[in-house]
């Protein structure tokens, strides 16, 4: 399924590629970036081919997966974004739109997570007309937790994920996100 192309004033967000395997690859083998997913960074370009792979394939089987986040000015591949479909238990729930992003280090705290996110969830609220997406974020991960509360989420119970480390987790429903004022207008 061909995913949307999705423009913010700074950023392209599109379908994962088999050519972002050098960016995907920056992104996933470095260590800072996994401290709260695990500490279980990849080694190796045909790793992250796999998991550029494994995205395209939820795109067939989902109608939906994460987005490459390429920067304008630049052409840069600097993470990705975006809503998926979670058909896996998680914290007792089960086929729920989960929203997420990951960028490189470079590009860590210059709002390029939260525009990104913004407009997942308006493409979400909008184009899918999802009724509620929710999130996670490791209780010790500062920044990703800034950046739910700041899009409109409410923080919800602590819960295990996988059953060792603490997180938080977060929903949003469609009413919600109209009421804030993130609620933007997507140029596709």
């Amino acid at each position: 399924m061909q995913q949307p192309i999705i423009e913010t004033e700074r950023l392209i967000l599109r379908e994962l590629l088999p050519t972002d395997v050098d960016g995907m690859f920056q992104l996933d083998s470095d260590p800072h970036v996994h401290t709260y997913l695990g500490n279980k960074p990849i080694s190796s370009k045909q790793q992250a081919e796999d998991v550029i792979h494994f995205v395209r394939q939820q795109y067939i089987d989902n109608g939906i997966g994460r987005w490459a986040i390429v920067e304008k000015t630049t052409n840069t591949f600097i993470g990705w974004t975006g809503l998926k479909l979670v058909k896996e238990m998680t914290n007792k729930h089960i086929n729920y739109y989960d929203l997420g992003y990951r960028l490189i280090r470079d590009y860590w705290g210059k709002g390029f997570a939260t525009e990104s996110a913004s407009a997942s969830l308006a493409y979400g609220f909008d184009t899918l007309k999802l009724n509620e997406v929710f999130a996670a974020a490791d209780i010790e991960n500062k920044g990703s937790n800034k950046v739910l509360k700041k899009l409109g989420f409410t923080q919800l119970e602590p819960f295990l994920y996988d059953n060792t480390t603490p997180h938080n987790w977060y929903k949003i429903t469609q009413q919600e996100w109209k009421n804030t004022s993130n609620s933007i207008v997507l140029k596709q």
